[in-house]
């Protein structure tokens, strides 16, 4: 191990890499808080599926139009990372605690939810350039724990719901309180010692990022991954309430939830073990093994629908590992190809983008599942990995074939 590599591993690093997933666990909690008592606010305000749909999804179009106003201006590239992570932090903490204050209907809930989206897109690409910044050759496996920390505070929600917490109010409450605390705890991050260099003004550097063949290959890849991960994590708590409910379970809410908050937490370790692998083998192949397996639960797990707990709680758990092992190592491919100057630009425009597809999957999942039920629905999803596979192959297939030129180039007359 050489010089540089046991630097990274030194006990400043770990300290910095522990904060920043703190933060980000603890800000992330706020995007699923209303997700999570999705069947309390059927009940109370009456909602169709379509309006079901609309509370997950307003946080994704916040999400998406703060995160290309964001990438547009290139602020994430011209504020300091710790900064704007800070300040969007608060903002999601306390739009998440006005919407249990305040919202009595739908509609003020959304504008509120649309409010927690924008600021949201001011955490997630800024602290993976952070992250960035304290390692570069264990850069995978830190953002893998990063990714990891994100998952089980996506999951956290169903956790307090799960625990017993009935009121939907004290469950939005909580995680505004931990966005807020986030954001405090995001201060004592500064930038690393591996800064990137910074950028001006420039709205065409998202443009010449897409040119770069790596860049668009790892970015298609990441697509077909949004496809189907958010659509997961938005309706499995729904779709394993209802399995288990078909299965002849009296008591059903609680276990859901609790089991809902395993599964998708349980990606924390395959983003953790993802990030590993991938700095060992190559992100690549880690994508494709990702996507193999994810793709392969997605196609069978609606045939279990109504079978035993157990089987369901099991294949949950693989496809929440599978699922998101891959995320962290779209970003890490963006940081290494893209130009240097413009990397939180292009990150967040590479989210922006993937979350305008979310947009659509989740939509489609509950409308799909009013005429064809739950045993069908999640084939929707499956066209994302298979797509997402087939560009990671293409990228890793270019990389092999580069690294092989290479070297018979060695040694070779000139």
């Amino acid at each position: 191990m050489g010089k540089n590599e046991s630097f990274e591993y030194g006990k400043s690093h770990t300290n910095k890499l522990l904060l920043l997933s703190l933060a980000m666990l603890g800000t992330m909690t706020t995007w699923f808080s209303m997700t999570a008592v999705l069947p309390t606010l059927m009940e109370l305000w009456v909602l169709n599926s379509n309006e079901v749909s609309y509370i997950t999804i307003m946080v994704n179009l916040g999400f998406i139009v703060g995160s290309l106003v964001s990438a547009f201006m290139n602020l994430p590239d011209r504020i300091q990372p710790h900064i704007l992570f800070f300040w969007s932090a608060v903002l999601a903490g306390v739009s998440t605690i006005l919407t249990a204050i305040l919202a009595n209907s739908l509609i003020v809930a959304l504008i509120f939810r649309f409010i927690t989206g924008i600021s949201l897109s001011g955490v997630y690409g800024p602290g993976l350039k952070l992250v960035s910044t304290w390692f570069r050759l264990r850069r995978g496996t830190a953002l893998g724990l990063v990714v990891g920390a994100l998952t089980i505070g996506s999951a956290g929600p169903h956790l307090f719901k799960g625990i017993g917490i009935s009121s939907w109010e004290l469950v939005l409450t909580i995680t505004g309180l931990c966005s807020i605390l986030s954001g405090i705890l995001i201060l004592f991050v500064k930038i690393g010692p591996y800064p990137l260099p910074p950028g001006n003004f420039d709205p065409k550097a998202i443009l010449r990022a897409f040119k770069n063949h790596k860049v668009r290959l790892a970015n298609f890849g990441y697509f077909g991954h949004m496809w189907e991960l958010y659509a997961m994590w938005s309706w499995f708590g729904l779709f394993l309430a209802e399995s288990f409910k078909a299965s002849g379970m009296s008591h059903f809410s609680s276990p859901a939830s609790m089991v809902t908050f395993v599964v998708i937490g349980s990606g924390f370790f395959g983003a953790w073990f993802g990030g590993v692998f991938a700095d060992r083998i190559g992100r690549e192949k880690v994508t494709l093994w990702s996507l193999g397996v994810s793709g392969t639960i997605t196609l069978l797990i609606g045939f279990f629908f109504g079978s035993s707990p157990w089987i369901m709680a099991i294949l949950g758990i693989i496809w929440g590992v599978s699922i998101i092992a891959d995320s962290a190592q779209f970003s890490a491919l963006i940081t290494e190809h893209s130009d240097q100057r413009y990397v939180g630009s292009s990150l967040t425009v590479q989210l922006a983008l993937g979350y305008i597809l979310t947009i659509i999957v989740i939509f489609l999942v509950p409308l799909i599942e009013s005429f064809i039920g739950w045993k069908y629905t999640f084939l929707i999803l499956l066209p994302g990995p298979i797509l997402g596979f087939l560009s990671m192959y293409r990228l890793h297939w270019i990389k092999t074939r580069v690294t092989i030129v290479g070297q018979e180039g060695v040694g070779a007359p000139k």
